[in-house]
């Protein structure tokens, strides 16, 4: 299947890895790769040092383009993004914040400017800007939210800009990636489903939690504050929104995620850790290669598009 988004990144089918931190590390990166969608390593909060050997490691393992998420609250975001263009990355998408004073290095370095947006105007502003693609994420994705659905932000986004838009948030599968085409996207951007797949070095209670979860087992913390982030419920969810409603500050209930995400992913601790996930995860059932996955997908998606 042929968009504007293969054909700018290179890659077989229009299927983009989300760059989660902690879970999107070289493996996961090099294995979607190789499987024909776009491997995506997630800086996270991670040193620039670190986000360098990751791409080293891809490398190693596949020729085929990959790309670098940079969070842009990361305290070391200039030098992971002077690390971008030093090792010869094709493709960075953006999330928390504005890419704005780094594209004109990425440009000039002919690096593909990816952000995820949450918004028709910041859909708008980044196209302005120069980026060549945005990513138009549903509050349904896992992780850091914004407050327009799926199904409702990417046709405007769509109409809005006409650089291509990327669908992301509550797509798992063939029927999914089918939707978001025919609400004009030209590509899909998923994590939830990858968490599981054989290739994430994510932690086993983390991928049982997401493949034993139901529809409504996903909760939103951190509304009072302005910083939503969706996960699968558990006890640190259950008393940060305890707290959250008795009025507790902001730094109190910061202290119940620190760490939070690298116990879930690396300790397995599925009581006390962040377990990031869409409203999707109900719809995961299975561990599969990503090689697995993508061709389940596309498949499906080929008859309901009748391709």
């Amino acid at each position: 299947m042929k968009t504007r988004v293969t054909d700018m990144l290179g890659i077989e089918y229009p299927i983009i890895q989300g760059g989660m931190a902690w879970v999107a590390e070289y493996n996961l990166a090099a294995a979607v790769s190789k499987a024909g969608g776009l491997g995506i390593i997630g800086a996270g909060g991670a040193p620039a040092e670190f986000v360098r050997e990751q791409i080293r490691k891809v490398k190693e393992i596949t020729e085929k383009p990959f790309g670098v998420n940079l969070m842009l609250m990361n305290p070391e975001a200039d030098a992971i993004a002077k690390v971008i263009v030093e090792e010869g990355v094709k493709v960075v998408t953006t999330g928390a914040g504005n890419p704005g004073k780094y594209l004109a290095m990425w440009k000039e370095a002919g690096v593909k400017v990816v952000p995820v947006v949450a918004s028709v105007a910041m859909a708008k502003m980044m196209e302005r800007a120069g980026a060549d693609a945005v990513v138009a994420e549903g509050t349904e994705s896992g992780g850091h939210i914004g407050a327009a659905t799926t199904m409702t932000l990417v046709p405007q986004v769509v109409d809005a800009v006409q650089i291509p838009v990327i669908a992301a948030g509550g797509i798992a599968d063939g029927r999914g990636f089918a939707a978001a085409m025919m609400l004009g996207a030209e590509a899909v951007q998923m994590g939830t489903r990858f968490i599981v797949a054989k290739e994430s070095i994510v932690h086993e209670n983390y991928k049982k939690k997401v493949i034993d979860a139901r529809d409504i087992d996903s909760e939103v913390t951190g509304m009072s504050h302005g910083h939503p982030v969706r996960q699968l419920r558990n006890q640190m969810t259950r008393e940060y929104l305890k707290k959250e409603k008795a009025g507790a500050p902001f730094e109190e209930l910061e202290q119940l995620t620190l760490g939070a995400l690298r116990k879930a992913v690396v300790e397995g601790d599925a009581v006390n850790g962040t377990l990031m996930a869409g409203q999707i995860a109900g719809l995961v059932h299975s561990e599969q290669t990503c090689e697995e996955m993508i061709r389940e997908i596309m498949e499906q998606a080929e008859k309901l598009l009748k391709l």
